[in-house]
């Protein structure tokens, strides 16, 4: 049976616990007989880096956006020298996803291609933030789900499923 190929934005370089909840995602689209493609996993760059990222997204039925923290900002001042300058401090540490992530769902969003968002709590900006868009943005699953969490993460993903194979199947 041939695989629906989908575009997965995550980072490259992951925590073993962050890798462990990429692997469970993966798992789920390896049980739909999806294929994941992402820049520095699937596919490496043969020319600039974002138009490689359009072109494997171009030949994508779907894609998943993975927001998993990268930088960790402890202090610093949002909107510096603005009337809404706010200070950051150690306890309202502000935690931030690769820019890929937003570059790649600007993309995807862009070819019209169904997307599902999960993102890693305290992660927010951007294509992260409630509202942005139609897309519902789902809390990063558990690497080792109980059972019903399980099923919820199965019924999400049948759901994205339909559209994805609607639209592969409509190419």
């Amino acid at each position: 049976m041939h695989k629906i190929p989908v575009f997965v934005s995550c980072p490259t370089t992951l925590s073993k616990e962050q890798e462990e909840k990429r692997d469970l995602i993966i798992k789920f689209l390896k049980e739909l007989q999806l294929e994941d493609r992402a820049l520095g996993r699937s596919d490496y760059p043969a020319d600039y880096p974002l138009k490689e990222v359009y072109f494997i997204a171009k030949h994508c039925a779907g894609g998943i956006i993975l927001g998993f923290e990268q930088i960790c900002v402890q202090k610093g001042i949002r909107k510096r020298n603005t009337e809404e300058e706010k200070e950051i401090l150690e306890a309202s540490n502000v935690l931030l996803p690769t820019p890929w992530n937003q570059l790649e769902a600007g993309i995807l969003y862009g070819l019209k291609l169904p997307l599902l968002i999960f993102k890693e709590k305290g992660i927010e900006g951007g294509i992260f933030d409630i509202g942005i868009s139609d897309v519902f943005i789902h809390e990063m699953p558990s690497s080792n789900p109980t059972e019903e969490k399980t099923n919820e993460l199965k019924h999400v993903f049948l759901k994205w499923y339909g559209k994805v194979s609607q639209l592969y199947n409509n190419y």
